[in-house]
């Protein structure tokens, strides 16, 4: 698992570049103190987790998060408590409050390593299968039109009707093809090819307009709903 390291403290990336040197599934690619040059790095390389630092001096780590296109899993780390809600509304894998032991470092890192290895088991899959009740249903990626955040459940909306199961979002996201489907709002999942219209505050798919997040709204055009 390909990872990389930013926060503004050089101690920190120090701790981490040593916890990540102890784990054989995680390699730990380049660290920054600039999120710039992380921000450029991203953009010519792949990469499949950051360990991202939330207060930094010119753009916090949330907002860095939501500027990136195609979003790697994350672990934010930070020395303050009170940013741990906003990073688990994010949908982070985990979140380390500094300083943090290496069994703590390894638990955060091994939950995304069984995320990582969700997402790739499903890659190439022109199907999935869901827990409904004491079933597993087998769905079409082809059939899916969206997915819908319900309580602690999340419901499939295919051509066929609804699925619902007991599911996370991070889960569901990393058992999707990226590039066939979209996060666009904290509790909606769009499929690229059944949207029929984009405007600013919802898409249309199936003539039903789904509403579209402030912080994921930049990731919709209609240069990229067909890919």
């Amino acid at each position: 698992m390909i990872s990389i390291a930013i926060d503004d403290e050089p101690l920190a990336l120090e701790v981490i570049r040593s916890h990540a040197a102890k784990i054989p599934f995680l390699e730990l690619k380049a660290v920054f103190t600039d999120a710039f040059e992380a921000l450029d790095f991203l953009q010519r390389n792949s990469v499949d987790l950051i360990f991202l630092d939330i207060k930094m001096p010119d753009i916090s780590g949330i907002e860095f998060y939501h500027s990136l296109s195609h979003k790697p899993l994350v672990i934010f780390t930070t020395a303050y408590t009170e940013h741990a809600v906003t990073g688990f509304d994010l949908d982070a894998v985990d979140y380390l409050l500094k300083p943090f032991s290496l069994s703590r470092f390894l638990k955060a890192c091994t939950k995304a390593n069984e995320l990582y290895q969700l997402r790739t088991t499903h890659q190439l899959a022109d199907h999935i299968f869901i827990k409904t009740g004491y079933e597993q249903v087998k769905i079409m990626l082809d059939d899916i039109h969206y997915l819908e955040a319900e309580g602690n459940y999340i419901s499939f909306v295919t051509k066929n009707g609804k699925l619902l199961t007991r599911m996370t979002f991070l889960e569901v996201e990393n058992m999707l093809p990226h590039n066939e489907f979209i996060r666009i709002h904290r509790s909606f999942i769009a499929a690229k090819k059944h949207i029929d219209k984009i405007d600013r505050y919802q898409v249309f798919i199936r003539g039903i307009g789904i509403p579209v997040g402030d912080s994921y709204a930049q990731n919709l055009s209609f240069a990229d709903k067909k890919k």
